[in-house]
Protein backbone atom coordinates (compact mmCIF):
# COMPACT_ATOMS: atom_id res chain seq x y z
CA UNK A 1 0.00 0.00 0.00
CA UNK A 2 1.01 3.74 -1.14
CA UNK A 3 1.98 5.84 1.72
CA UNK A 4 3.51 9.25 2.41
CA UNK A 5 5.64 7.46 4.94
CA UNK A 6 6.34 4.19 2.63
CA UNK A 7 7.19 6.56 0.01
CA UNK A 8 9.71 8.62 1.92
CA UNK A 9 11.47 5.68 3.84
CA UNK A 10 12.01 4.42 0.11
CA UNK A 11 12.85 7.31 -1.06
CA UNK A 12 15.64 7.96 2.41
CA UNK A 13 16.89 4.56 2.45
CA UNK A 14 18.64 4.55 -1.20
CA UNK A 15 21.46 6.51 -1.68
CA UNK A 16 20.75 7.97 -5.23
CA UNK A 17 17.08 8.79 -4.66
CA UNK A 18 18.30 10.17 -1.25
CA UNK A 19 21.07 12.59 -2.97
CA UNK A 20 18.85 14.01 -5.14
CA UNK A 21 16.16 14.68 -2.85
CA UNK A 22 18.80 16.35 -0.22
CA UNK A 23 20.31 18.21 -3.11
CA UNK A 24 16.96 19.66 -4.12
CA UNK A 25 15.93 20.74 -1.04
CA UNK A 26 19.40 22.51 -0.27
CA UNK A 27 19.68 24.42 -3.27
CA UNK A 28 16.23 25.93 -3.26
CA UNK A 29 16.49 26.69 0.62
CA UNK A 30 20.05 28.23 -0.50
CA UNK A 31 18.50 29.93 -2.90
CA UNK A 32 15.90 31.36 -0.44
CA UNK A 33 18.31 32.41 2.12
CA UNK A 34 20.16 34.53 -0.88
CA UNK A 35 16.88 36.27 -2.34
CA UNK A 36 16.10 37.47 1.72
CA UNK A 37 19.41 38.68 2.35
CA UNK A 38 19.44 40.83 -1.01
CA UNK A 39 15.34 42.03 -0.48
CA UNK A 40 16.94 43.03 3.30
CA UNK A 41 19.68 44.86 1.88
CA UNK A 42 17.41 47.05 -0.36
CA UNK A 43 14.55 47.42 2.13
CA UNK A 44 13.51 51.12 1.24
CA UNK A 45 13.93 53.69 4.16
CA UNK A 46 10.13 53.63 4.74
CA UNK A 47 10.65 49.71 6.06
CA UNK A 48 13.48 49.31 7.63
CA UNK A 49 12.15 48.05 10.66
CA UNK A 50 11.30 44.97 8.24
CA UNK A 51 15.02 44.06 7.35
CA UNK A 52 16.19 42.29 10.82
CA UNK A 53 13.14 40.15 10.34
CA UNK A 54 14.17 39.66 6.49
CA UNK A 55 17.56 39.04 7.17
CA UNK A 56 16.53 36.60 9.92
CA UNK A 57 14.42 34.75 7.34
CA UNK A 58 17.44 34.56 4.73
CA UNK A 59 19.25 33.27 7.94
CA UNK A 60 17.75 30.24 8.41
CA UNK A 61 16.92 29.65 5.46
CA UNK A 62 20.63 29.09 4.65
CA UNK A 63 20.73 27.50 7.91
CA UNK A 64 18.00 24.70 6.39
CA UNK A 65 19.99 24.48 3.01
CA UNK A 66 23.73 23.68 5.22
CA UNK A 67 21.34 21.00 6.81
CA UNK A 68 20.47 19.10 3.83
CA UNK A 69 24.03 19.59 2.74
CA UNK A 70 25.24 18.10 6.22
CA UNK A 71 22.68 15.29 5.61
CA UNK A 72 24.18 13.94 2.94
CA UNK A 73 27.75 14.26 3.60
CA UNK A 74 26.94 12.01 6.93
CA UNK A 75 26.33 9.60 4.25
CA UNK A 76 29.41 10.21 1.91
CA UNK A 77 26.75 11.33 -1.09
CA UNK A 78 28.16 14.81 -2.59
CA UNK A 79 25.17 17.04 -3.82
CA UNK A 80 24.33 16.82 -7.42
CA UNK A 81 23.20 19.08 -9.77
CA UNK A 82 19.54 20.34 -9.37
CA UNK A 83 17.25 19.32 -12.89
CA UNK A 84 16.18 22.22 -13.91
CA UNK A 85 12.27 20.79 -14.05
CA UNK A 86 12.71 20.14 -10.24
CA UNK A 87 13.70 23.68 -9.67
CA UNK A 88 10.42 25.43 -7.86
CA UNK A 89 12.34 28.59 -7.30
CA UNK A 90 13.32 29.25 -10.55
CA UNK A 91 9.77 27.82 -12.01
CA UNK A 92 7.93 30.45 -10.22
CA UNK A 93 10.03 33.40 -10.87
CA UNK A 94 9.53 32.40 -14.56
CA UNK A 95 6.05 32.56 -13.91
CA UNK A 96 6.53 36.24 -12.93
CA UNK A 97 5.91 34.95 -9.05
CA UNK A 98 7.54 37.03 -6.25
CA UNK A 99 10.48 39.65 -7.00
CA UNK A 100 12.91 38.45 -9.86
CA UNK A 101 16.27 38.22 -9.47
CA UNK A 102 17.29 40.60 -12.11
CA UNK A 103 15.61 43.59 -9.74
CA UNK A 104 17.17 42.05 -6.85
CA UNK A 105 20.85 42.07 -8.08
CA UNK A 106 20.84 45.75 -8.67
CA UNK A 107 22.05 48.27 -5.90
CA UNK A 108 18.74 50.08 -6.21
CA UNK A 109 16.04 50.42 -3.00
CA UNK A 110 13.19 48.56 -3.83
CA UNK A 111 10.28 49.98 -2.91
CA UNK A 112 6.83 49.48 -0.65
CA UNK A 113 4.97 47.39 -3.46
CA UNK A 114 7.96 45.21 -3.95
CA UNK A 115 8.07 44.25 0.22
CA UNK A 116 4.44 44.02 -0.30
CA UNK A 117 4.73 41.95 -3.24
CA UNK A 118 7.76 39.48 -1.35
CA UNK A 119 5.46 39.14 1.66
CA UNK A 120 2.57 38.07 -0.20
CA UNK A 121 4.24 35.58 -2.21
CA UNK A 122 6.11 34.28 0.75
CA UNK A 123 2.76 33.71 2.85
CA UNK A 124 2.04 31.34 -0.14
CA UNK A 125 5.67 29.61 -0.41
CA UNK A 126 5.81 29.44 3.54
CA UNK A 127 2.29 27.64 3.59
CA UNK A 128 3.83 24.93 1.26
CA UNK A 129 6.84 24.09 2.68
CA UNK A 130 5.04 24.24 6.48
CA UNK A 131 2.59 21.70 5.23
CA UNK A 132 5.41 19.63 4.04
CA UNK A 133 7.19 19.74 7.05
CA UNK A 134 4.59 19.32 9.33
CA UNK A 135 3.66 16.09 7.23
CA UNK A 136 7.29 14.76 7.54
CA UNK A 137 7.60 15.82 11.42
CA UNK A 138 4.31 13.18 11.78
CA UNK A 139 5.38 10.30 9.91
CA UNK A 140 9.40 10.73 10.36
CA UNK A 141 9.94 12.96 13.48
CA UNK A 142 11.69 10.49 15.46
CA UNK A 143 13.73 9.10 12.40
CA UNK A 144 17.29 8.76 13.77
CA UNK A 145 18.88 9.92 10.53
CA UNK A 146 16.24 13.20 9.76
CA UNK A 147 14.25 13.36 12.24
CA UNK A 148 16.11 15.71 14.28
CA UNK A 149 16.93 18.71 11.07
CA UNK A 150 13.27 18.06 9.84
CA UNK A 151 11.78 19.18 13.37
CA UNK A 152 14.29 22.16 13.42
CA UNK A 153 13.45 23.18 9.76
CA UNK A 154 9.79 22.61 10.39
CA UNK A 155 9.97 25.11 13.47
CA UNK A 156 11.35 27.49 11.67
CA UNK A 157 9.02 27.08 8.45
CA UNK A 158 6.20 28.01 10.79
CA UNK A 159 7.85 31.09 12.40
CA UNK A 160 8.16 32.19 8.53
CA UNK A 161 4.47 31.24 8.41
CA UNK A 162 3.64 33.68 11.01
CA UNK A 163 5.73 36.48 10.16
CA UNK A 164 4.58 36.62 6.83
CA UNK A 165 0.85 37.06 8.30
CA UNK A 166 1.54 39.05 11.03
CA UNK A 167 3.65 41.93 8.61
CA UNK A 168 0.66 41.84 5.63
CA UNK A 169 -2.00 42.09 8.67
CA UNK A 170 0.28 45.15 9.52
CA UNK A 171 0.57 46.32 6.22
CA UNK A 172 -3.56 46.07 4.80
CA UNK A 173 -4.24 48.17 8.12
CA UNK A 174 -1.45 50.72 6.58
CA UNK A 175 -3.32 50.82 3.06
CA UNK A 176 -2.27 47.88 1.07
CA UNK A 177 -4.86 45.72 1.08
CA UNK A 178 -5.71 45.86 -2.54
CA UNK A 179 -2.26 44.95 -3.74
CA UNK A 180 -1.84 41.94 -1.20
CA UNK A 181 -5.45 40.39 -1.98
CA UNK A 182 -4.13 40.57 -5.67
CA UNK A 183 -0.51 39.62 -4.89
CA UNK A 184 -1.79 35.95 -2.91
CA UNK A 185 -4.45 35.18 -5.80
CA UNK A 186 -1.91 35.55 -8.01
CA UNK A 187 0.78 33.75 -6.81
CA UNK A 188 -1.64 30.82 -4.85
CA UNK A 189 -2.76 30.06 -8.22
CA UNK A 190 0.09 29.89 -9.88
CA UNK A 191 2.21 28.40 -6.84
CA UNK A 192 -0.29 24.86 -7.12
CA UNK A 193 0.28 24.47 -10.93
CA UNK A 194 4.06 24.66 -10.42
CA UNK A 195 4.12 22.90 -7.42
CA UNK A 196 2.09 20.00 -9.54
CA UNK A 197 4.73 20.14 -12.18
CA UNK A 198 7.81 19.90 -9.85
CA UNK A 199 6.36 17.18 -7.62
CA UNK A 200 5.56 14.99 -11.14
CA UNK A 201 8.77 16.02 -12.06
CA UNK A 202 10.56 15.01 -9.06
CA UNK A 203 8.60 12.02 -8.49
CA UNK A 204 9.27 10.42 -12.41
CA UNK A 205 13.04 11.19 -11.46
CA UNK A 206 13.06 9.12 -8.08
CA UNK A 207 10.91 6.34 -10.43
CA UNK A 208 13.96 6.12 -12.35
CA UNK A 209 16.30 6.18 -9.63
CA UNK A 210 14.00 2.77 -7.50
CA UNK A 211 13.18 1.28 -10.41
CA UNK A 212 9.73 1.51 -10.27
CA UNK A 213 7.07 -0.23 -12.09
CA UNK A 214 4.72 1.65 -14.33
CA UNK A 215 1.57 0.75 -12.46
CA UNK A 216 3.48 2.63 -9.43
CA UNK A 217 4.16 5.93 -11.01
CA UNK A 218 1.34 6.12 -12.71
CA UNK A 219 -0.79 5.91 -9.34
CA UNK A 220 1.44 8.62 -7.81
CA UNK A 221 1.11 10.66 -10.54
CA UNK A 222 -2.43 10.11 -10.58
CA UNK A 223 -2.50 11.05 -7.01
CA UNK A 224 -0.24 14.93 -7.80
CA UNK A 225 -2.78 15.65 -10.30
CA UNK A 226 -6.02 14.35 -8.05
CA UNK A 227 -4.47 17.08 -4.93
CA UNK A 228 -4.18 20.18 -7.92
CA UNK A 229 -7.73 19.21 -9.17
CA UNK A 230 -8.66 19.49 -5.22
CA UNK A 231 -6.22 22.62 -4.52
CA UNK A 232 -7.50 24.72 -7.59
CA UNK A 233 -11.26 24.14 -6.98
CA UNK A 234 -11.12 25.02 -3.64
CA UNK A 235 -8.21 24.26 -1.42
CA UNK A 236 -5.67 27.33 -3.04
CA UNK A 237 -8.37 29.87 -0.72
CA UNK A 238 -6.30 28.33 2.48
CA UNK A 239 -3.08 29.62 1.55
CA UNK A 240 -4.72 33.50 0.88
CA UNK A 241 -6.07 34.07 4.57
CA UNK A 242 -4.58 36.17 6.55
CA UNK A 243 -5.41 35.24 10.54
CA UNK A 244 -3.02 37.12 13.40
CA UNK A 245 -0.61 33.73 14.19
CA UNK A 246 -0.23 32.54 17.39
CA UNK A 247 3.56 33.15 17.54
CA UNK A 248 3.66 37.33 17.15
CA UNK A 249 7.50 38.28 16.57
CA UNK A 250 8.58 35.31 15.26
CA UNK A 251 11.47 36.38 13.38
CA UNK A 252 12.63 38.69 16.16
CA UNK A 253 15.86 38.18 17.65
CA UNK A 254 18.60 36.20 16.62
CA UNK A 255 18.36 32.94 14.14
CA UNK A 256 19.35 29.75 16.18
CA UNK A 257 22.21 27.30 15.26
CA UNK A 258 22.53 23.46 14.78
CA UNK A 259 25.25 22.08 16.22
CA UNK A 260 26.26 18.97 15.49
CA UNK A 261 23.94 19.14 11.77
CA UNK A 262 25.21 22.41 9.73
Amino acid sequence: MLSARSLFQEIVDHDDSFQLFCSIAASGESQGGWENARIAALVPDSMRDLAPKITRHGADEDKHGRIFQALLRRRGLPAVPVPPETDYTMLLEQRGIGLTHEKLRRDEPLTEEDIVVYLAHSRVTEQRAADQMTMLVRHFGDHPDVGRAIRMISHDEDNHLSYCHEELLRLAREGHGRTIHRVLRESALAEIAIYRDVSLAVMDHMGRLLHWPTAKSAVLAAGIRGMYAYERFAGWHRMISLRLPERLGALSGAPTGVPGLA
